[in-house]
């Protein structure tokens, strides 16, 4: 397992990849007060087809900011985003993104209509696509609630509808910022569990946010910690096929990351951006 990195700053341009997304000494900012404010100093790290990337960090260590430029939403101020071969990339389906907030779906459709839309808009036939979305909500366990509106379903439940409404249209990447950070701990760990086998079985490629360590440890392959102000990669550990929290292996992993955390956390005081 690796804890570190021995050069955290390595361009990627000297080893060619076959990576999905090649963050390659990023760099972004905010205009604030009339200033540039840097929140991200420099970042370079790569993301495979089919591999889980966890980007940990506290609040203002800029795992937020960098998960909204590989989405297209920020532009960097210095390095490149390349995404599957094109460069700086603006939004688009490839990209599908899960937020944290329970109110990313449409009010007025019901759970079934929340799935079948984008699969609408991007040209798949409405017999398709009721027949796609109706495949996902059954593998999100949502199979019996198609006919339901969002005020009608639990926290847990509408960050299924998205989920599903998220892998429904087969995304490139599926992109995830914080998606259980505001649910009860017995909700978060079985949906932990559940988009675990889910992307599995879809072979998803997955770039996830987080600030909780155990949930790095469970989700990734491997684990990027962002940490100081502006923020840099300070670390990054192995952690593809660590489940069971008392593993001596997921355990080693959770100290290694709550070393690198802790290293950085005096840097962190001040930072203002997530």
């Amino acid at each position: 397992m690796m804890s570190g990195v021995d050069d955290p700053h390595e361009s990627l341009r000297s080893s060619p990849s076959k990576s999905i997304v090649d963050v390659d000494r990023v760099g972004i900012g905010y205009r604030q007060n009339g200033r540039h404010v840097p929140a991200v100093g420099e970042a370079t790290f790569r993301t495979r087809r089919g591999e889980r990337t966890v980007l940990l960090g506290p609040s203002g260590s800029g795992k937020s900011t960098l998960l909204k430029a590989v989405a297209g939403f920020l532009t960097p101020d210095s390095g490149s985003i390349v995404v599957d071969g094109r460069v700086n990339p603006g939004p688009g389906p490839d990209r599908a993104v899960v937020f944290q907030e329970f109110d990313q779906l449409l009010p007025w459709r019901t759970v079934l209509g929340n799935v079948t839309y984008p699969l609408r808009v991007t040209g798949t036939p409405k017999n398709r696509a009721d027949t796609v979305a109706r495949e996902f909500l059954q593998m999100t366990g949502l199979q019996d609630a198609v006919d339901k509106f969002p005020h009608q379903l639990s926290g847990g439940m509408k960050q299924r509808v998205a989920i599903a409404r998220a892998l429904a249209i087969e995304p490139l990447l599926l992109l995830m910022d914080e998606p259980f950070g505001a649910l009860d701990a017995q909700t978060r760990g079985r949906l932990q569990r559940e988009l675990v086998d889910i992307v599995v079985r879809t072979r998803a490629t997955l770039l996830f946010v987080t600030h909780s360590i155990d949930e790095a440890v469970l989700l990734g392959d491997e684990v990027v910690v962002l940490g100081g102000t502006p923020s840099t990669i300070v670390g990054r550990v192995d952690t593809a096929g660590l489940a069971d929290p008392d593993d001596p292996e997921f355990v080693t992993a959770r100290k290694t990351l709550r070393g690198l955390l802790t290293d950085t956390s005096e840097d962190l005081t001040h930072a203002t951006f997530e």
